[in-house]
């Protein structure tokens, strides 16, 4: 069971459908949010934060606040990277997204990306271990999404694939982390 927002530090009981979309609502309540925050959120460091802002991973805040976008995006590279090189992640972010600064080429916005991401894992029926069931998750959360351009659905699904495996990955890797503990 996770004990928290993957991603972030946020402590939660039980991750349900609709949980990342109430966070979000809260976290920016009144408007947008510091780096300080943001640091807060994801328990990374500002250096690196700052860092990925100036690779353009992650768009500039705008007079040092940063939007419901921004924040998702930084919380998926974040989760991302306990499985997947950095490269592959901005592979995969660009697939999505394109130019940072244009939303018009986005597959899909971060936030949602994040939110249908929350979604899927917390699928009752969802099984990591099997293809068929992530399979059928993605193509059910990729069949709901607004396809902005053409064959975004199907790129959507991959995607939701590609991150589905890497958390899979990075709990097995936990897992792995706690039993080698256990021994010492």
């Amino acid at each position: 069971m996770l004990k928290t927002f993957p991603g972030t530090t946020v402590e939660v009981s039980k991750l349900e459908k609709g949980s990342s979309r109430q966070l979000f609502d809260g976290i920016f309540a009144t408007g947008g949010i510091t780096l300080s925050q943001v640091c807060i959120i994801t328990g990374l460091e500002p250096y690196l934060i700052q860092n990925w802002v100036k690779r353009k991973f992650v768009t500039s805040p705008q007079k040092r606040v940063y939007s419901r976008e921004q924040l998702a995006r930084i919380i998926i590279i974040n989760m991302l990277r306990e499985a997947l090189k950095i490269e592959d992640i901005c592979l995969l972010i660009g697939i999505i997204g394109g130019d940072p600064n244009d939303r018009s080429d986005n597959l899909i916005f971060d936030d949602e990306l994040y939110h249908n991401y929350v979604d899927m894992i917390a699928e009752n029926n969802l099984n990591l271990d099997d293809s068929a069931s992530v399979a059928a998750v993605v193509d059910k959360a990729a069949e709901a999404i607004e396809e902005r351009i053409s064959g975004t659905r199907k790129k959507l699904s991959r995607i939701f694939q590609v991150m589905l495996y890497a958390h899979a990955a990075s709990r097995l890797r936990d897992s792995a982390e706690d039993i080698l503990s256990s021994l010492k």
